[in-house]
Order: C-alpha cells, then structure tokens, then sequence
C-alpha cells in the first residue's frame, strides 16, 4: 500500500509541471503599477485602455496603435478590427503572447521581438517607439496587467 502511494505521489509531482505549463503563460507582474501609469503617458498618444463597456480606463481616444485593455495574456495581433501588420498577426500565429518577458521585450524592441517570435529577420513591426529601461517596461506591464480584465474570468 505504502508503494502504491508512493507512486501515485511521484506521479503527480512529476506531472504538475506539464500541467502548469497547459494552462498558459506565467502572467506574474513584477513591476510597480503606479510608476507604469506614470510612464503611461508616453504611450498615450498612440494607445487607449478602453474596457468592454466602453469606458477610457487609461490614456485618450488615441487608435493608431491597438487598445491595451487585456493585453496581459494576450495573443499578439489579435484585437478585433484592429489593422495589424502581416508580420505581427505572423508572430500571433506563431504563438507570440504577451506575458512580461514577450511584453517587455517588444516594447523595448519591437522590431526584434516579431522578427524572433516569426523566425524571420525581415519581419517588421508597426511600432516605432522603445521603451529604453527594462524596469520601466516591466512597470508598464504591472500598470495594463491591474487595470485590465480580472485574469479569474470577472471584466
């Protein structure tokens, strides 16, 4: 008997970590929110954060960039009638999704991070500003991630 729950607990601990990998990426924020609303501002005259009823949650009625509302978890490329270019809906299709280390790399390089999401070095982004900082862009990430939909289902 002792065996057999032996096994049955070294099954399941040998499984928990395909497990945590099948309920998708780890969305953990480790920056400070209130200096990401901060920086926010830069990103303003391009983006909105408009939540599904419609209220600006963050920033003006900017559209030429995509609404951030949701971006944590986030396919790239994906916000409904939102124009993307090939290359980015590209790097969705490939399976680029926006957890902090792929959200702080494209906005740090945007560019780079579709050519490496593609695997193809001619691959652009629509995105011409960069965040400099990492602690900045990790910052931004934690601001979008807690003005965003409840990741528990909730909006």
């Amino acid at each position: 008997m002792k065996t057999l729950a032996l096994t049955s607990a070294l099954t399941l601990a040998l499984a928990l970590p395909a497990l945590a990998e099948s309920h998708g990426p780890d969305l953990t924020a480790t920056g400070d929110a209130a200096a990401g609303e901060q920086a926010f501002r830069k990103c303003q005259s391009c983006h909105v954060v408009m939540n599904d009823a419609g209220e600006i949650v963050a920033g003006k009625k900017a559209k030429t960039g995509p609404n951030l509302f949701g971006v944590v978890g986030r396919t790239a490329g994906t916000v409904e009638d939102f124009r993307y270019g090939k290359d980015m809906e590209a790097a969705g299709e490939a399976g680029m999704v926006f957890d902090e280390a792929t959200f702080v790399a494209y906005v740090m390089d945007p560019k780079g991070a579709v050519q490496e999401a593609t695997g193809d070095s001619s691959a652009r982004s629509k995105m011409s500003f960069r965040v400099r900082k990492e602690d900045e862009a990790k910052d931004l990430y934690a601001f979008l991630k807690e003005i965003g939909p409840d990741m528990d289902g909730g909006s």
